[in-house]
């Protein structure tokens, strides 16, 4: 399972939030950069950067900071947060981004989203399920849907969608264990299945997705819990920055992988 750690930048500054409300913003660290410099000499390589000021904005916003952390570490970042353009994505990559993550205009416009996805391909493109009490939340999570998280996922699954990052807004933020019984539906219901016979005389097989958890990791043992599911990744926030999980303990994790 990859470690994640996530960087979420308002003002170029590395903040956190507690279920994606922006009046709980704390500062944590002034300079993503360093930050990002201490994940990688612990032997992380990826980075979770989200821009908070273009999913509020709805266009990307703090790419210059992606760009300065892409062009001095050598993480490999996924980037999200107010991506809405090819104009957006064409920054976003140009900027050093190495897989971006879509999650409001999957809901809003996914004839975009699908284009992305046919462009550049399942390697690249992260569907964003973010949700509150199973339903999709979009714009940075200041707006529910109608969209139930599942049937949503399965939708993008049928389409090629490999990676699915999905946050339980209700635990994000709160140091209180990650969703453990929602990652576990999700798996179960996009578990990997044979479709039809083709042409061939072999079916075709779904392998599942690659489902990154996020929100609620509060300690070491949340790592193995999701691990042991069969989460793909995990993303960590508040639990590094209020040393709930040391990045030697990270370090140990990825080590023993």
């Amino acid at each position: 399972m990859r470690i994640i750690p996530a960087i979420d930048i308002i003002e170029g500054s590395c903040v956190r939030l507690s279920k994606g409300d922006y009046s709980t913003k704390k500062v944590y660290n002034e300079d993503p950069l360093e930050v990002a410099k201490t994940f990688e000499a612990h032997g992380i390589q990826h980075l979770h950067l989200v821009d908070l000021d273009g999913a509020k904005s709805k266009h990307i916003v703090n790419y210059k900071v992606l760009e300065q952390i892409a062009s001095r570490t050598s993480l490999k970042i996924d980037f999200g947060g107010g991506l809405k353009s090819d104009e957006d994505l064409r920054i976003a990559f140009n900027s050093g981004a190495d897989q971006i993550t879509g999650g409001s205009i999957a809901v809003k416009d996914s004839e975009t989203f699908l284009s992305w996805l046919s462009r550049f391909g399942a390697e690249k493109i992260i569907l964003g399920a973010d949700a509150m009490d199973e339903k999709i939340a979009v714009s940075g999570w200041q707006e529910s849907s109608t969209e139930e998280l599942i049937p949503f996922i399965q939708r993008y699954q049928k389409k090629g969608i490999q990676y699915v990052i999905c946050t339980d807004i209700s635990k994000d933020g709160m140091l209180e264990g990650p969703s453990l019984v929602l990652y576990k539906k999700i798996l179960q219901k996009t578990a990997q299945t044979k479709t039809a016979v083709g042409l061939s005389g072999v079916a075709d097989e779904d392998p599942g997705i690659k489902l990154i958890a996020s929100g609620g990791i509060a300690k070491y043992e949340d790592l193995h819990a999701l691990r042991d599911l069969g989460c793909e990744g995990a993303i960590i926030g508040k639990a590094i920055y209020e040393h709930r999980i040391s990045l030697k303990q990270l370090e140990e994790f990825i080590l023993r992988s």
